[in-house]
Formats: C-alpha cells, structure tokens, sequence
C-alpha cells in the first residue's frame, strides 16, 4: 500500500480523534456552566460543520451566556430551522436581549405550543414570556433623557466615582461603613443631616433586605426592614432616598425586573406607615443586565446611575444624565425601530443631545463636582439656638444634664411634628381630589391632625424654652 495513503489514514482518524475528545471537553464544560471556555471549540466546530444543528445550539448558547447575543443570534436562528430541541428557548432569550421583543414574544410561544403537544410543563416559559411582554411595553415608553458622560470603572469601587454633593448625602459601602459588623451588605446612604441610614444587609434566607436606622442623640437605633412591599422581591439594594425624605430609589432582581438588577421607585405613605407600590423606572435605565445605585443629586442637578451593560467581568460603566423635572417619552410609532432600540440601550449618549447649552451646562456642573475638595471638618450633628449669643452643635456642648435630657424630648417631638406635618400636607392633597362624599368623610380627620399638630408644636416651643433656661442657668 502506498506510503502516503497509509499516512493519510492515519492523519485522518487522528484528526476525527482529536476532535471527538474535543467535543466531549467541550460539552462537559458546557454542561457546567463554563460557557467562555467551551466557546471556542464549539466555535471550531460550528465553522467546519455549518449544517450541524446541535453545533450551532452549542456555539450559540456559549455566546448568548458570555454577553454576545448578536453573535448568537444567526446560530440560534439556525438551530431552530433544524428543529433543535431547546433551540426556541435560547432563540427567545437572545432576541430579548437585543431589544426584539416582538420575536421574543412569538418565539416564546412557539416553543409553550410545542411543550403543550410533548406534555412538558411550559411555567419557565409563560414566565418569560410575559416579561417579554413587559419589556416591549417598556421600549414603548422609553424615557427622553439627556445623558452627558458615561465612563467605566471597577465595580468593586464604583462609588467612588460618584461625586454628589453633601447636601445629597453620602454614599458607602457596607463593609466600610460597618466595619466589622460581622455581617454582609450591599450599600449605605446616609442622609444629609446624618440623622438617618437606608442600607442593604443580608438577611437568614441568604437574600438582601433595605433597613433604615435613625439617630438617637448620641447612638444609632436599631436597624428596621423598611415596611411595605420593598423587601418582597428576591433581593432589595442600593438604596437612595430624595431630600424629601420620602422618595426612594433602589434595585431589585424580582420577578418586575427586564434582567439581572432592575431601578424601582416608590414614596413612603405616612397614612399607612408603608410605602406606595414600587414601579420599574423603565428605559433607558434599566436593560436586560444589572442596572442600579440610582441617584439624584438635586443641588448640582445631575442624575447618576451603574450598569454592567456590554461591560466585562469586574467592570461597570456610569451614566450621568440630566433629571427631568416631569417625565418625557419618545415618540414611539413616529420613531424607527433602529433609532428607539438605540436609545433605549444608550448606544451612543450624544443620540441624547437635543439641547447642547444644557448639555454643556451640565458637563460644567460636573466638573465641578468633580474637583471639589472632600470636606475635612465633620458636620454638625444639629442646630440648637440657646440665646443670641450661643449656638450648640453637639450633645456635648451642654453642661446642663437636665437641659440636655430636654434637648433629647425636643428632638423626638421635633421628629414626629414633622412625620405629621406631612401626613397632613398628603390628607389634604387627597382631600383636594376627593368628591364630596369623601370630603365629608375625611374632613373630620383632617381637623382632628390638625389639632395634634398645633399641640406638638406647642409642646415642641415649651420644651425648647426649658431647655435654655435650665442650660443658661448652668453656665451663669
């Protein structure tokens, strides 16, 4: 036998060898999860074998896994055409995240009918289906925003990169703020006053929870899980709280999110001690992957937020916007189809430009914000005026006791004055709306308020009074 067909034969099984072994690496790496290390070889694959099937499946799972579902699409597309089992799930999922919601949804029920005929249970499917559904409701709305920078950083110091204003507050995260507190968390504001903490903890069932803390003279209150339906989602986090004191924004990966971390905003209703249903901010500021740590800074005028979207393992970008005074959506029927699902992923923030004063105005304002020196002396704890002469700042300017102990009464009332002040102030906003059935029926409740809090104020004044009197005594 010829020498070199001998040597062909040989080359030929090594080949068919060597590429089995290959397959089998690859698809034990793939049953477990390691989609970025299986890629290449189903990648291999796929370029000798177009026609494969099962090929294309593999390949394009490992680049819908790895954040490339673009590149995935056209394999998906093809395994499906040749009826691989699974291959609509994948389909769908990779639609999903190039914003194709409409194909994600007809996919999406394709694949139910075809679990329907096999008798296979079609929950995971109905579930993301209707997300689906959620999102091509949410590209239909997409919010007119002007972003004005966008830069990428490491994730594990991304709050660094927020330079806020100290009259938004201040931001940290957990392990820093509570050192060694033996616990895992997320983030922490801390109001503008310093008198109130909204931070993520983990929680016995492994999840993460939203808690408050208020401070109490010289020492922080227990931490509390903020009431209502915040905390009812897988994981609750990143937290941020407006100067009203009754806005906040936060993250969650629930069921409402598109994918990954989703931003929510709700208002905390005085009249029931909880908070208002949460609602998804919406497009562009939340995508398939993890968006959160959503802040306003109202005293620069300048909206923050992070996402991972198209980033690398560790990375994060953040996006600093314009907040709108009221919200604004683009027009969704006038608009091509390309250019909203451009805006809505923030493919490029100039697309956003519309007025280049403001955006200018804006970018001053960041670098400003930018430059500003830390502060370096700590803030008061408050303001308490004794006479014309004499202000205090800290518990420890006193050297009443008793007038100390006073100033603590006065505190707390001066607290709950306020929580009624505005329990008040929404009471008569409904009452403003209501018929007059209604306004019959809460007219007495609303007067009722109002007397308690003419009392507390009374009550606030006359403690106030003794407490200067007693520490003016003190110090003659």
């Amino acid at each position: 036998m010829n020498k070199k067909y001998i040597l062909s034969i040989l080359f030929g099984l090594l080949s068919i060898t060597t590429s089995a072994q290959s397959l089998a690496e690859a698809k034990a790496l793939y049953e477990k999860g390691e989609y970025e290390e299986a890629k290449p070889t189903f990648k291999k694959l796929v370029k000798a074998q177009p026609g494969n099937g099962n090929y294309n499946l593999w390949y394009g799972v490992c680049c819908l896994e790895t954040g490339e579902p673009a590149e995935a699409l056209k394999h998906l597309e093809s395994a499906v055409k040749r009826r691989v089992p699974s291959g609509q799930f994948y389909l769908a999922q990779a639609y999903n995240d190039l914003y194709r919601f409409e194909d994600a949804i007809d996919t999406y029920e394709a694949y139910i009918s075809d679990l329907r005929k096999r008798k296979r249970s079609t929950e995971e499917a109905e579930q993301l289906l209707e997300k689906s559904k959620s999102n091509l409701r949410m590209l239909k709305g997409v919010e007119e925003v002007c972003f004005i920078d966008s830069f990428v950083v490491d994730k594990k110091n991304f709050l660094d990169a927020y330079k806020i204003s100290p009259e938004s507050g201040k931001l940290f995260m957990y392990d820093t703020y509570f050192k060694n507190s033996g616990k895992e968390g997320g983030t922490v504001y801390e109001t503008e006053l310093g008198n109130k903490l909204y931070y993520s903890e983990m929680q016995p069932d492994s999840t993460l929870s939203i808690l408050s803390r208020n401070r109490l003279l010289d020492k922080w209150s227990d931490g509390s899980l903020l009431p209502g339906n915040i905390n009812e989602a897988m994981n609750a986090d990143y937290p941020y709280v407006l100067t009203d004191g009754i806005t906040i924004y936060y993250a969650s990966d629930g069921p409402d999110s598109m994918g990954g971390y989703d931003i929510f905003v709700t208002r905390y209703n005085t009249n029931t001690n909880s908070y208002l249903m949460p609602e998804n901010v919406g497009m562009p500021f939340n995508s398939p992957y993890n968006d959160y740590m959503y802040v306003i800074d109202e005293f620069n005028g300048l909206g923050w937020f992070a996402s991972d979207r198209y980033q690398p393992e560790g990375k994060v970008c953040i996006y600093v916007f314009i907040p709108n005074s009221s919200k604004q959506v683009y027009n969704y029927e006038g608009m091509d189809s390309d250019k909203m699902i451009s805006l809505a992923q923030l493919h490029s923030i100039k697309d956003t430009w519309t007025d280049t004063d403001a955006v200018e105005a804006a970018q001053e304002r960041l670098r400003t914000a930018a430059n500003a020196k830390p502060q370096t002396t700590k803030k008061h704890d408050f303001q308490f005026i004794i006479d014309d002469h004499s202000t205090y700042y800290r518990l420890d300017d006193f050297r009443s006791p008793q007038a100390k102990a006073l100033y603590g009464k006065y505190n707390q009332l001066e607290q709950s004055y306020k929580q009624l002040q505005e329990k008040l102030k929404d009471m008569r906003s409904e009452y403003s709306r209501a018929n007059k059935q209604e306004k019959d029926k809460m007219s007495v409740a609303i007067l009722d308020l109002e007397q308690r809090v003419r009392q507390l104020s009374a009550e606030m004044e006359q403690t106030a009074i003794q407490a200067r009197n007693l520490e003016k005594q003190a110090t003659k």
